[in-house]
C-alpha cells in the first residue's frame, strides 16, 4: 500500500510528531482500520493555503482547517474539521497522516560570547555536520550513575515493543496507526529524557512512510540502518537495570542523548576554506561549506532550508553556494569561501562543529589557503587505510558524537580510466591511490547537480593526477564518493594531463555546486579518447578500452575482486524490513540454502544468525485452535538485531580490509 504523506509534495504543511500520534490515538478502532484508505483519499484532495491556514475541503459538506504557524501543525487542537464525527473523525487523523514530520526547529543562535552551555542548537538538523569535540584537558574518571529511573525504563520498553511491532509488519504492513503507534512512544521517551532514542523513532517513521510512498531517494539500507540503530538503543537502554550499577555516566549518557547542542566560545579563529558541498534532502536543500583552522580543526557553516516544491530542490541547493556565508558582517559568498579565509572574533562552535552567527561574533575576509600548503596539507599526510580506519571507528559513535568530517577521506590519486564493472558493464572510473585501485562515484545521482557530468568529464583524461576529497563508500573494495577536487603537489610530468583551472578557481573545484569544462583539462593529444560515465550531460561516445588495461588495473579489475557472500544474511535482514516477519517465515527455504552457503564460506557466525531469524520468524504463538496470536515480537526483534549488526561489523571488517590490500606492482 502506498502511503500518501509524499504524494502531496509541499502543498501540505509539516506536522509534530507528537500531534500526529495523539490525533490518531483518539480515534476509535474501527476508524483505525479506515485510515490508511482515507488518508489515500484525502492526499488527493486540493489544499488551498492562505497565510497560516490550509483548507482541505473533505467533501462537498466539511472542510478541513490547518492552522500551521511557519508552516508546522503543533497541537492538535490546530487541526479542525467541520463534519459531524470530529474531533473523533477520521479527517483529522488523515490530514495529519497525510503532512510530512517537521524537523527541530533551530533555536536561536547568542547574540553576546555565552556561557559554554548557553545558545542552545538541535542536536541534528539536515544543515548540520559532524564535528570533534573541542580539545579540553583529561577528565577525571566517570562518576558512578544509577541505573534508569522507573519512568525511563517504563518509556524505553514502550519504544521497544513499538519498534518490534514495525519491524514485524513489515513496511508494507506499517500503516499509519503502527507509525502513530511509534511516534507516541518516542513522545514518551522524550518527554522521560530519552533524547536520543525519540529521535531515532521519528528517523524511522519518516523512513517507513518513504519507502512506502516510493519517494526517489529512498534507499533501504537507510532504513535498514535506522531501525537498526532505533532497535540497539532500545535493547540497550531496557538492560540498564539494577544490576548494571557499574554502567558509568557517559555510557548512560550516550544512549539517553540531548535534547539540544551547545555553543561553547571558541574566541579568535583563523578560518581556511576547503570545500563545499550541496544539501539535498526531501524536505531541505542548500549548502554546507568546510573549513579547516590554524590547528587542523574542521569546522562547518550551513546555508539549508526547506523547499517548496521537489523539482526546484536542486537549484535551490546550487543557487545557496552564491549565498553570503553567516559569520559576522562578511559578505563572502560560500563558493568564494571555499578558496579564501576569515579571521574571526568571538567565535562560538558547537559540539558538531556547527559555527554560531550571533551579534557579537565578527569576521573579515582573510587570504586562503593552497590545499598543498599548511595547515590544509596536513590532511592528506594520514595514510588512506588509517583514514579509513578513523571513518569505520567513527561511524559506530552517536551521530552527534562523531568528528568533523570522520567519514571524509582526503588522497592523491591518478585517474586510471573508466571500465566496465557489474553484470551490465556500466563504466566506472577508477583511479590508483598508491597501489591501490579506487572505484570514484558521483556523491549524489541527483540530474540538477554537477557530481555526475564532472565524473564522466574527468573520465576522459587517464593518467590525470588529482588531490580529492571524497566520502568513504564501505564496500569489500576500495570506493569513494568524490565531492571535491584539486591540483596535486609536485611538477607536471611531460606529456601528463592536468588540471588548466582559472586563477579564481584557486586549483580546487567543487564538484557538486561547480561543472568541469573541456577547458578546464589539459590533456595532450596522444592519450586514448574518453571514457565517458553515463550521465545527464551529452558526452563524445567512449572509445574502446584499451587492451591490456594499464598497469595494475589489469590485475585487479573490480569483477574480478572475491567478495564474502555476506549478501546472503543482509538479504534476508532487508527482506524482514520490507515484507515483514511473514514473509521471512514463508521463505524458510531458501533462506535455509543461504546458510549452508554461508557455512561452506566460512562465516559459521552468519549462518548460526541466519538460522535463528528464520526459527523465531515462523515460531508464534498460537491459540487452542491454531491460530496465530499477537506477541510482543521480542524474540524475533533480537534476531533480526543481532543477525543486523554482524552484517554491520562484517561489511565494515571487509571495507577495512579492501583499503589494507596492496597492490603488487606490475
Amino acid at each position: 500500500m502506498t502511503s500518501p504523506t509524499e504524494m502531496t509534495g509541499a502543498a501540505w504543511p509539516a506536522v509534530r510528531p507528537e500531534v500526529v500520534a495523539e490525533v490518531v490515538a483518539g480515534l476509535s478502532a474501527r476508524l483505525q482500520k479506515r485510515l490508511d484508505g482515507a488518508a489515500a483519499t484525502l492526499a488527493a484532495r486540493p489544499v488551498e493555503r492562505s497565510g497560516d491556514d490550509w483548507r482541505v475541503a473533505v467533501d462537498e459538506e466539511s472542510e478541513l482547517l490547518l492552522y500551521a504557524p511557519g508552516g508546522v501543525i503543533a497541537d492538535q487542537a490546530d487541526v479542525r474539521c467541520g463534519c459531524l464525527l470530529a474531533p473523533a473523525c477520521v479527517h483529522r487523523a488523515a490530514a495529519v497522516t497525510v503532512c510530512r514530520l517537521a524537523d527541530d526547529e533551530p533555536a536561536p543562535e547568542p547574540a553576546s560570547a555565552p556561557e559554554p552551555a548557553s545558545a542552545p542548537e538541535p542536536a541534528s538538523t539536515p544543515a548540520s555536520a559532524p564535528a570533534p569535540t573541542p580539545k579540553a584537558p583529561p577528565e577525571p574518571a566517570p562518576e558512578r550513575e544509577a541505573p534508569l529511573t522507573p519512568a525511563e525504563a517504563a518509556a524505553a520498553r514502550h519504544l521497544h515493543r513499538a519498534a518490534a511491532a514495525v519491524l514485524a509488519a513489515g513496511v508494507g504492513g506499517a500503516g499509519a496507526v503502527l507509525q502513530a503507534e511509534l511516534l507516541r512512544a518516542g513522545h514518551r521517551a522524550r518527554l522521560a529524557g530519552l533524547y536520543r532514542p525519540a529521535a531515532a523513532a521519528v528517523a524511522v517513521v519518516t523512513r517507513v512512510r518513504a519507502a512506502r510512498s516510493g519517494e526517489p531517494d529512498h534507499r533501504l539500507a537507510d532504513l535498514v540502518t535506522a531501525l537498526r540503530e532505533l532497535l540497539e538503543l532500545t535493547t540497550a537502554l531496557t538492560a540498564a537495570t539494577a544490576t548494571t550499577a557499574s554502567a558509568t555516566t557517559t555510557a548512560l549518557a550516550d544512549l539517553r542523548g540531548t535534547a539540544r547542542q551547545a555553543y561553547a566560545e571558541a574566541g579568535g579563529l583563523r578560518l581556511y576554506g576547503l570545500f563545499a558541498e550541496p544539501v539535498l534532502t526531501a524536505t531541505h536543500a542548500g549548502v554546507l561549506s568546510w573549513a579547516v583552522d590554524a590547528t587542523g580543526r574542521l569546522s562547518t557553516v550551513a546555508e539549508v532550508m526547506p523547499h517548496a516544491d521537489a523539482t526546484a530542490a536542486a537549484p535551490q541547493a546550487v543557487g545557496a553556494g552564491n549565498r553570503a556565508v553567516r559569520l559576522g558582517d562578511t559578505l563572502l559568498s560560500h563558493r568564494a569561501f571555499t578558496r579564501a579565509g576569515l579571521a574571526v572574533q568571538g567565535a562560538t562552535r558547537s559540539a558538531a562543529g556547527r559555527l554560531g552567527a550571533g551579534a557579537a561574533v565578527k569576521a573579515v575576509r582573510a587570504p586562503g589557503a593552497a590545499w598543498t600548503a599548511e595547515p590544509v596539507a596536513g590532511l592528506w599526510a594520514e595514510p588512506p587505510a588509517a583514514q579509513v580506519e578513523r571513518a569505520l571507528s567513527a561511524a559506530a559513535l552517536p551521530y552527534e558524537s562523531r568528528p568533523a568530517g570522520s567519514d571524509l577521506l582526503f588522497l592523491d590519486v591518478t585517474l586510471l580510466g573508466a571500465v566496465p564493472y557489474g553484470p551490465a558493464g556500466v563504466p566506472q572510473l577508477l583511479a590508483d591511490c598508491g597501489g591501490l585501485v579506487v572505484a570514484l562515484r558521483a556523491a549524489h545521482d541527483h540530474p540538477g547537480l554537477a557530481y555526475r557530468g564532472n565524473l564522466a568529464l574527468l573520465a576522459t583524461a587517464p593518467g590525470l593526477r588529482l588531490r580529492v576529497i571524497g566520502r568513504l563508500e564501505r564496500a569489500a573494495r576500495p570506493e569513494l564518493r568524490l565531492l571535491a577536487v584539486g591540483t596535486p603537489p609536485g611538477e607536471r610530468g611531460v606529456g601528463e594531463p592536468s588540471l588548466a583551472l582559472p586563477s579564481d578557481r584557486a586549483d580546487r573545484v567543487n564538484l557538486g555546486l561547480e561543472r568541469l569544462q573541456t577547458a578546464d583539462l589539459s590533456v595532450p593529444d596522444a592519450l586514448p579518447g574518453p571514457h565517458a560515465l553515463p550521465g545527464p550531460h551529452a558526452l563524445p561516445e567512449p572509445h574502446a578500452l584499451p587492451e591490456p588495461l594499464p598497469g595494475a588495473l589489469a590485475e585487479t579489475a573490480p569483477a574480478a575482486v572475491p567478495e564474502a557472500p555476506v549478501h546472503l544474511l543482509t538479504r534476508r535482514v532487508e527482506q524482514a524490513v520490507t515484507g515483514g516477519r511473514q514473509t521471512l517465515a514463508l521463505g524458510s527455504g531458501t533462506a535455509g540454502a543461504d546458510a549452508t552457503q554461508l557455512r561452506a564460506a566460512g562465516l559459521a557466525t552468519g549462518a548460526a544468525l541466519l538460522d535463528g531469524l528464520r526459527a523465531t520468524a515462523g515460531d508464534q504463538p498460537r491459540d487452542v485452535f491454531g491460530r496465530i496470536v499477537a506477541d510482543d515480537h521480542d524474540a524475533f526483534a533480537g534476531a533480526w538485531l543481532a543477525a543486523a549488526c554482524y552484517g554491520e561489523a562484517l561489511a565494515s571488517a571487509l571495507c577495512a580490509g579492501g583499503w589494507a590490500h596492496v597492490v603488487p606492482e606490475p
